[in-house]
Order: structure tokens, then C-alpha cells, then sequence
């Protein structure tokens, strides 16, 4: 307990260097920390004091860790194939699935649901935990899309800070990068964010599908944002990747999450 006690203490006095950096001169470190805690999980003795702090400088820039938790109902198409509505507070999940004739109807919390396959419901119990399971990995991976920057002190994240680098755009970023163990559905994957120091906002990401890697697989940019309730969301993207028609709501009827016909969201 009492070399916890030290780590802890030698981390804040790193992390309260690195403040200026990140863009957060003159708040008390132990203060920033409380206002957005990592997860339950979080690795926090492998990662980066200065990474940390960019996290927080992140999520500050989005709108805070206050909004982002009282934002109730987020809703979002999926690269043009998929309709997802996802109950934050309840983590109930609607997913409309055209291309797979499919309606999952899933709470990714519990693993309790139901699902229809070409217009019937599913009703054997080993095919329904399947297509749950289903439901639960196209969540994991569309969402991830929508509000990664929120999730760089998830559970099972290690968060390191890489380097200065410049962007696809030509602007300059500060680097870090994602790692994982045991969560997901691919926890050998690798991330690297890349953040517009100007304003704290995640502009690109880079894709690694083996951490071992040494160049990306994939780099995307992280634009467009728009506010939504005082939260900042990047969607319909330069690239036309990624999340779609964003839209955030502060009720929905409970038909939603528990009718098979197509919800009528404006």
C-alpha cells in the first residue's frame, strides 16, 4: 500500500510539469484528476503522466467530463450500412442492419435483448446469445468511431505519449498512443492519436492492427466537429468515413429499444 502510496504521489508531481503543455496552466493537478477519473481498469501506473494530461486537456476541449456523462441518447449511422441509437445511461443498443436483414435489440450491459434475422424474431436461446454477442461487437466498433477521444482513460487502455508530429493536414500534433489488454474485441490492436495543441481537439488517428507494428495501417482524419448539447462530436468526415447524421437527444420512447419497427427520430 505505502509504494501504491508513493507511485501515485511521484505521478502527480510528473503530471503537474506537464501542465503547461497540455494546456492547462495554473489548475491543481489533484483537482483535474477528480473532475475526470480514469476508469476502473485504467493502466495507470504503465502510462504516461504527460499523456494523462492530454487526455484531460481532450476531453476539457470536448466539452467536459460533466456533459459527456449527462449526455443521455446518442444516435449515428455507421458508414452508410447501419443505424445505431445507444442508451448511455441504461447501455441499451439499437442497431437497424439492412445489408444483414438484421434488428438487434441488445443491452450491451447485461448481454439481454432480442433480435430479429430476415423479418423474424430470433427465439432459440443459443442463436439469440449469438447475434447478441453480434450486437455487442458492431457497438463496440461503431461507437469507438464516435467518441474515442472520450475513452483514452477506458479500462485496459495503457496511454503513452509519443512524440511531436505532423499531419496529414500539414499541422503540427502532439502524439500519443493507445494500447490494450483484455478489452475489445481486438485488444492486440494499436492506436495513435494525433492533437491540435491550438485547441486540445483530436484531428487524426492512425490505425495499427498488431501493436508490434512499426508503420500504420491506416490513418484517418478526426474533423467536422459540431456541438451537441455542449459536447463537441466529429462526424461526416473529409474523408466520408466513419460516423454520420450525429444526433444527440435528451428522451426517447421506450418502442425504440424494444420494437422491431423502424423509429421514427427526427
Amino acid at each position: 500500500m505505502k509504494s501504491k502510496l508513493i507511485i501515485l504521489l511521484s505521478l502527480f508531481a510528473i503530471y503537474a510539469c506537464t501542465t503547461k503543455e497540455a494546456g492547462r496552466e495554473g489548475e491543481d493537478t489533484v483537482a483535474r484528476i477528480a473532475v475526470n477519473p480514469a476508469a476502473e481498469g485504467f493502466n495507470l501506473e504503465g502510462s504516461d503522466p504527460k499523456a494523462i494530461a492530454w487526455a484531460d486537456a481532450v476531453m476539457k476541449a470536448m466539452g467536459g467530463r460533466e456533459q459527456w456523462d449527462n449526455l443521455r441518447y446518442l444516435a449515428w449511422n455507421f458508414f452508410g450500412v447501419r443505424d445505431l441509437v445507444w442508451d448511455k445511461k441504461e447501455g441499451r443498443v439499437r442497431i437497424d442492419f439492412p445489408r444483414d436483414s438484421a434488428v438487434y435489440l441488445a443491452n450491451i450491459n447485461t448481454m439481454t435483448g432480442k433480435v430479429q434475422k430476415n423479418g423474424e424474431e430470433v427465439t432459440h436461446p443459443d442463436s439469440l446469445t449469438k447475434y447478441l454477442q453480434r450486437a455487442q461487437g458492431i457497438w463496440i466498433n461503431d461507437s469507438y468511431w464516435l467518441v474515442m477521444p472520450f475513452k483514452l482513460k477506458d479500462s485496459g487502455v495503457t496511454l503513452k505519449y509519443l512524440r511531436q508530429d505532423t499531419m496529414l493536414t500539414g499541422t503540427q500534433a502532439e502524439v500519443l498512443e493507445l494500447t490494450f489488454e483484455n478489452v475489445g474485441n481486438t485488444p492486440g490492436n494499436k492506436y495513435e492519436v494525433f492533437i491540435d495543441p491550438a485547441d486540445s481537439l483530436v484531428k487524426q488517428w492512425a490505425y495499427f492492427k498488431e501493436a508490434s507494428q512499426d508503420s500504420a495501417s491506416a490513418i484517418w482524419p478526426w474533423d467536422n466537429y459540431a456541438q451537441y448539447n455542449g459536447v463537441l462530436l466529429s462526424g461526416d468526415r473529409s474523408d466520408n468515413r466513419g460516423p454520420k447524421n450525429v444526433r444527440v437527444y435528451d428522451q426517447l420512447p421506450v418502442e425504440v429499444f424494444e420494437s422491431f419497427d423502424e423509429p421514427l427520430l427526427e
